[in-house]
């Protein structure tokens, strides 16, 4: 039976970490509300860009950037790996680092050479150890604020590196926001530009009076060489978006689950602290008793 003076202890060391649990749980809650808010006010960008790239795309072709067209051989490929900057957000940046790793798998080769562009000092400790080829790190801009000139940079990087041909083929390794409870690991080729899928439009849709058209002035392949760059810079900045929402959301889980286990061994504490004062007090009563009896 333990004494008093541990349980006691425990107790109180229990209590000072629920406070710190709980307190994080509220910092990501409340951080979480402006990164979900960016994240769905830039959703509807990204995917009315999207659609306006593939209208252009059907009226251009394949040569109208180097950006779309794929190399013949792929020797060297390159990976955006965004993690979160902090831990104690559950199996999160694990599930992203596996996520890399499964592609390096999928692209197996005798010649191949894989480099990193890090977000996250997760990943980048992750490469570091590894000893794997680390051309770029951005530290401190998942989980916080950021703007779009963070995708510009790092995505001018890419195409340079993509057009003087040190990369064949580059990837983002991102974390989709689903929900609350529920991230996804997602793998995205953004280097070269795979082809656009064409909308698929309903009869109802062609029976209609009018029909959205973009008119492009000036040609298409003039808008397509302006845009595909864009595109890019959208993908990552979405990427990064995406990410920083599931890092609070899993940051915010991780706590709430941990302030719960607290609250559970406290219980399971005070039912031990109760049963050894109990047993104290019963062992002064039998000294008392056989002290009494010893005096007759």
């Amino acid at each position: 039976m333990p004494s008093l003076k541990d349980v006691k202890i425990k107790i109180g060391a229990i209590k000072k970490t629920r406070q710190i649990t709980k307190a994080m749980n509220m910092v990501a809650t409340s951080r979480l509300r402006g990164a979900q808010n960016n994240m769905e006010r830039f959703r509807p960008y990204a995917a009315k860009f999207s659609e306006v790239l593939g209208s252009l795309a059907e009226k251009s072709g394949e040569e109208a950037s180097p950006l779309l067209v794929p190399r013949k051989t792929v020797n060297n490929i390159h990976i955006v790996l965004c993690t979160s900057d902090r831990g104690l957000c559950g199996g999160f940046n694990v599930n992203l680092l596996d996520a890399a790793k499964k592609l390096m798998k999928q692209k197996t080769g005798s010649d191949l050479s894989f480099s990193f562009t890090n977000f996250g000092k997760k990943g980048r400790d992750w490469c570091r150890k590894m000893k794997f080829e680390r051309v770029d790190e951005y530290i401190g801009v998942v989980g916080t604020r950021f703007g779009f000139n963070v995708a510009m940079n790092a995505g001018r990087n890419l195409i340079d590196g993509f057009l003087d041909g040190n990369y064949d083929e580059v990837y983002v390794v991102y974390s989709q926001f689903v929900s609350m409870g529920r991230q996804v690991p997602t793998v995205t080729q953004i280097l070269p530009i795979p082809p656009i899928e064409k909308v698929e439009i309903d009869e109802e849709e062609i029976n209609k009076e009018y029909q959205a058209e973009h008119i492009c002035e000036p040609s298409a392949d003039e808008l397509l060489a302006d845009l595909l760059p864009r595109n890019v810079y959208v993908q990552l900045f979405s990427a990064l978006l995406e990410t920083s929402t599931s890092a609070h959301a899993a940051q915010m889980t991780a706590m709430d689950n941990a302030t719960k286990a607290c609250n559970d061994m406290m219980e399971n504490l005070t039912l031990v602290y109760n049963k050894a004062r109990q047993y104290a007090i019963t062992a002064e009563l039998m000294d008392i008793v056989g002290g009494a009896e010893a005096l007759r």
